[in-house]
Formats: C-alpha cells, sequence, structure tokens
C-alpha cells in the first residue's frame, strides 16, 4: 500500500508541474493606508471592509479582532457588542480573500495579511492614544497574529488572545495528506470544495451555524489553493510558538473537530511561561459563538482588565489533555 501511495504522488507531481497555487498580488503601494467610516483602506488601495463597535464610554481597552478561514468581520458582532458595554472598543476587518473583499475566495499569502495587520495596529493605535491594544485571532486569525506578532518590525501591542488557533500545519499532516493536498493545489488549484459530508461540527450552537449557511458573505466553496496556503499558514504560526513572548492567553474547546489536541498542545509546550492557557471542556471550535459563549467572553475581559480567568478553566500544567 506504501509503494501505491508513493507511485501515485510521483504521478501527481508529474502531472502537476503546469499548474501553480494563485496567490493575490498587490497593487502599487503609493499611499499611507487609511481608516473610512466603513473600510480600512490599503497601501495600495484596496477596501477591506471594517466594522467598529465603539465602547459606550472612554474604551479602558481595544480589541482588533482577526477573523477565521471562510469567515468575516461579523464573526465578531455578539462579542463586540457586549464588550462594547463593558468599556471595550472592537476593530475587526476583512481579510484579503475573505468577507466583502474584492478576490473573494483568493488565498492572499502570509505576508500580505501580516502587513495588513500591522498597518491595521498602527492605524488602531493612533486613533486611541494611550489605550492598551490587543490582537484577537480566532482560527486561522489566531495564526495571522501568531505570526505577525513575531515578526519584524511589527507594532507594539499589549497581549495576544488566540480562540482555537489555527496550528495544524504541514509538520502535523499525516504524508498521505501532504502528497494529496500538495498535488491537489498544484493539479487543480481552482477546484472548489464544500466539507459537507464530512461529519465535522464547529459549534453546539445550531441557529448561528443554520445562519451561517445562509450567510452570503460567509465562503461555503473552498478553493484547493486556498486551503494549501492555509496549511502553510498554521505552519509558520507553529513554528512562530516559541517567539510568542507577548502576554498572551490560549482558549480551546474539548469538543473542537476542526483543530486536532495533539498540534495545539504541541504549541501549548513551546509558547513561553507568560501565557494563559484555558480549556473548555463544553467549548466547541466556535467558542465566542457556542451556547456557553458568554463564559468565553467574560474571561477574555476579566483576563484583559485583570489577568484573571473567573471561569476557573484555566490550566496550569501540561499535558493538558491527560484526564480528559
Amino acid at each position: 500500500m506504501r509503494k501505491a501511495y508513493s507511485l501515485l504522488f510521483l504521478l501527481m507531481v508529474t502531472l502537476s508541474t503546469a499548474c501553480t497555487p494563485m496567490v493575490q498580488r498587490t497593487g502599487p503601494e503609493n499611499r499611507s493606508p487609511i481608516f473610512t467610516k466603513t473600510a480600512y483602506v490599503t497601501a495600495d488601495g484596496k477596501n477591506l471592509p471594517l466594522k467598529i463597535w465603539r465602547s459606550e464610554e472612554e474604551p479602558k481597552a481595544i480589541i482588533i479582532a482577526v477573523h477565521g478561514f471562510n469567515d468575516y468581520r461579523n464573526g465578531f458582532a455578539f462579542p463586540a457588542s457586549w464588550w462594547m458595554q463593558k468599556g471595550v472598543t472592537t476593530y475587526a476587518y476583512d481579510q484579503r480573500g475573505f468577507g466583502e473583499t474584492e478576490q473573494r475566495g483568493i488565498w492572499a499569502g502570509n505576508a500580505l495579511m501580516i502587513r495588513d495587520l500591522a498597518a491595521v495596529t498602527r492605524l488602531v493605535r493612533e486613533e486611541n492614544p494611550g489605550k492598551p491594544v490587543y490582537l484577537l485571532g480566532e482560527s486561522m486569525g489566531g495564526a495571522v497574529v501568531m505570526t505577525s506578532v513575531t515578526s519584524s518590525n511589527f507594532p507594539s501591542v499589549d497581549g495576544v488572545i488566540l480562540s482555537a488557533p489555527a496550528v495544524w500545519g504541514w509538520q502535523s499532516l499525516n504524508p498521505l495528506y501532504r502528497a494529496v493536498l500538495w498535488s491537489s493545489a498544484h493539479m487543480f488549484p481552482g477546484m472548489t470544495a464544500t466539507g459537507s459530508g464530512l461529519g465535522i461540527q464547529a459549534s453546539d450552537n445550531i441557529p448561528m451555524l443554520r445562519n451561517l449557511g445562509r450567510d452570503p458573505y460567509f465562503i461555503k466553496e473552498t478553493r484547493i489553493d486556498a486551503v494549501y496556503g492555509l496549511v502553510g499558514l498554521m505552519d509558520d504560526a507553529s513554528d512562530s510558538a516559541v517567539k510568542l513572548s507577548l502576554p498572551t492567553l490560549i482558549l480551546y474547546g474539548a469538543k473542537d473537530e476542526l483543530i486536532p489536541k495533539d498540534p495545539v498542545e504541541s504549541v501549548v509546550a513551546r509558547v513561553p511561561g507568560s501565557a494563559d492557557i484555558v480549556l473548555y471542556e463544553n467549548g466547541w471550535h466556535l467558542l465566542m459563538r457556542d451556547l456557553q459563549a458568554p463564559v468565553v467572553w467574560n474571561d477574555i475581559l476579566s483576563w484583559i482588565e485583570k489577568r484573571q480567568i473567573p471561569s476557573g478553566n484555566q490550566i496550569n500544567k501540561l499535558p493538558l489533555f491527560a484526564t480528559r
């Protein structure tokens, strides 16, 4: 069987020479990034839709929320609406290739995603002088945050919050999965898949999942080369763990069916000791939209305010899942 897989892989590599995964290209970067009322306008003139949930009082902190794969800014609507009543302002923008952006469905590439987050962070700092700024990444957004804050010349932030961070990179995939994904992305980069029929559930909040299924801006058919790009990003995020020296909050659900526990635990073990780890026994992948989501929202708020986890779900030693 192993020999058959090897022969199949070699055949795919031979056939794939004429195709390459598609990645977005930037235009001339001849302007300074700005915020408008509804968008972050990039240095190359792209309008990335932006939503701001402003605190009802003088903000005590600012959150820049970075969405997950196939999602977009509205994924943070519920926690951000709650946080704004508690004195925290949240910014969320559609990353290139997602939501209402121009090249929807086309992978942007790690470097471009990092540059966008850096520019947004600088603009948020300018709008909120003296306020603590935190980066919150959900799933793929967590991978973007991890690779960004550990890159050179990234603007200073006061901490990072990683909700079910996507760290299932190439090194965590078995050889067959790696071969199939690589070959598919190079042979049929524009082919799409829905993931239906895999039996994977993202949350126990079924009405919310049904709404996502009806949301025209949530991507349901994913290009294979976008998945290929995502795995590369997750690989870089996993490697970046050892350099994550900022105050860090990592949230994970014991029922997560999208990001396996082993790569998460491997990353947790390599993050410096300043990280706080929270494991939700009844948590799924979309922790901030699960049925128990308000517990998570409050933990994040309390961690920002005083580095405390009121739910009592903080984990103080490894392995995380030894008795679960």
